[in-house]
């Protein structure tokens, strides 16, 4: 017997976007999720995985075009994993991250959401990115309308972003709109300089190949940091390549190499050489400096990040003989941002990296009340470390995706802060970790900051009280 063949459902109306950018239609009451669309879009679908809720679609067809949809301004949209968004106008991208907020909140963790701001919209909608991480690929992606060409070609190579979806396959990229144009320019003077004997592009399926990674930071300092990462060491070329980097870019601020070896692309876990220039660059918010090396962790939007700080501030309403605790410190930008308005900033995270950037950022800028701790959250933080480190009057905390675990919910429990305010970048483990904590604490204020334009993230600030 055959498979039975997938349904075709046709001119679906597309009403709705919802967790993670996905796009609503329903059918006979029964809701179809679409990716690549926009409520106002007809489309024909084939549904893939269905359950007794909801099904999981292939887009078709789009018979009918959105009144609200606009031409995307990038030529690779639709096949660069990156700026999904950029068919909605900006307005609409607003609208739809803060109904994404609403509904998290009040559906995952039941909470009384009348407390909500405006989202805090973006100054800078292109070119808002400190970092961007290119890849070489030995195939790129291949455009319907291109010419066959031998397998043993150079042309096939490319240096850009993962193709949605496709760990192997990469889109070429000749301008990118999230980065400063001199991130541009450095990507395509080295693509066009290791289309060479010798510089072979990476094969992520076989692992062979010389040119793997190039990361570039710039900083509103105007500070550039270029970082190649090869997956062999070939001396000679090496220093031919990193010669020519900074001869053709002289600005560049910190230039270095990694040579990785393994299968996966993190450089965490390997070492950094300084070929020219600071193995550093420095950041700026609000007079405070930043030091940020090549595996530190500092959020990408710098300018949206202040305005994320400064409602932190606000909402923390710090007074100057309180305790703070600031969880999931990382470099402790939050910690050393907030230490001048109080007695005390504790600070954890899990990378020893990071917690080792935290002191020197609070060195650099002589901030002497901070103290930071390395290890697992969950582990740090008990009744022993809150006994020995004071009791927090405010508790900050900013974790990962996944949020936060239950054994620091019930250490926030113990310690029992007046205020909490928690900042996220998945509102849905979000609301769930704060309706743990309803019994004890009232939410406060609500704010939605967009840090990336013309996609579906965003970040969003919840301060909670005690209850009396």
């Amino acid at each position: 017997m055959g498979r039975r063949k997938k349904p075709i459902i046709r001119d679906l109306e597309i009403t709705d976007i919802a967790a993670e950018g996905v796009s609503i239609g329903r059918h006979d009451n029964y809701v179809i999720f679409v990716r690549g669309v926009i409520p106002g879009d007809i489309v024909d679908v084939q549904l893939t995985r269905t359950s007794k809720a909801y099904s999981e679609s292939r887009l078709l067809e789009i018979k009918e075009y959105s009144k609200d949809r606009i031409e995307p301004f990038c030529s690779h949209f639709n096949r660069c994993g990156g700026c999904k968004w950029q068919m909605l106008p900006y307005e609409k991208q607003l609208f739809y991250k803060q109904k994404q907020v609403v509904d998290q909140l009040t559906r995952i963790g039941g909470l009384d959401v009348n407390s909500i701001n405006n989202i805090i919209p973006a100054s800078e909608t292109e070119f808002y990115r400190n970092k961007l991480e290119y890849t070489f690929a030995n195939r790129r992606w291949l455009e319907e309308n291109e010419p066959e060409m031998d397998k043993d070609s150079r042309e096939l190579e490319g240096l850009g972003f993962h193709v949605q979806g496709m760990f192997d396959r990469i889109i070429d990229i000749n301008k990118c709109y999230l980065q400063k144009d001199t991130s541009n320019e450095i990507r395509n003077k080295i693509r066009e300089f290791t289309k060479a004997d010798g510089y072979n592009y990476y094969n992520s399926r076989s692992h062979e190949g010389f040119m793997r990674n190039i990361i570039i930071r710039i900083t509103e300092f105007g500070e550039i940091m270029v970082v190649v990462i090869f997956a062999d060491d070939n001396e000679e070329l090496r220093i031919k390549l990193m010669d020519y980097i900074a001869e053709e870019f002289p600005q560049i601020t910190s230039l270095q190499y990694v040579i990785n070896k393994k299968f996966n692309d993190s450089i965490y876990d390997q070492e950094v050489v300084l070929y020219k220039g600071k193995d550093h660059i420095f950041e700026e918010l609000d007079g405070l400096k930043f030091k940020i090396n090549a595996k530190s962790f500092f959020q990408t939007n710098t300018k949206q990040t202040l305005n994320l700080y400064r409602k932190t501030v606000e909402y923390a309403n710090i007074q100057p003989d309180e305790i703070i605790y600031d969880l999931y410190t990382g470099t402790g930008t939050i910690a050393n941002y907030i230490a001048n308005k109080c007695k005390k900033v504790v600070g954890i995270e899990s990378v020893p990296e990071a917690i080792e950037d935290a002191k020197v950022n609070s060195e650099l800028n002589n901030i002497t009340n901070t103290s930071f701790y390395a290890g697992d959250m969950k582990d740090i933080l008990n009744e022993d470390f809150i006994k020995g480190n004071g009791k927090p009057d405010t508790i900050i905390l900013d974790p990962p995706r996944a949020g936060i675990h239950e054994n620091v919910i019930n250490a926030i429990r113990f310690a029992s802060p007046h205020k909490i305010v928690y900042v996220s970048c998945n509102p849905a483990t979000q609301a769930r970790d704060i309706s743990m904590l309803s019994d004890m604490y009232d939410v406060l204020d609500i704010q939605p900051v967009d840090t990336f334009p013309h996609t579906h993230h965003v970040e969003n600030i919840v301060s909670l009280v005690k209850r009396d």
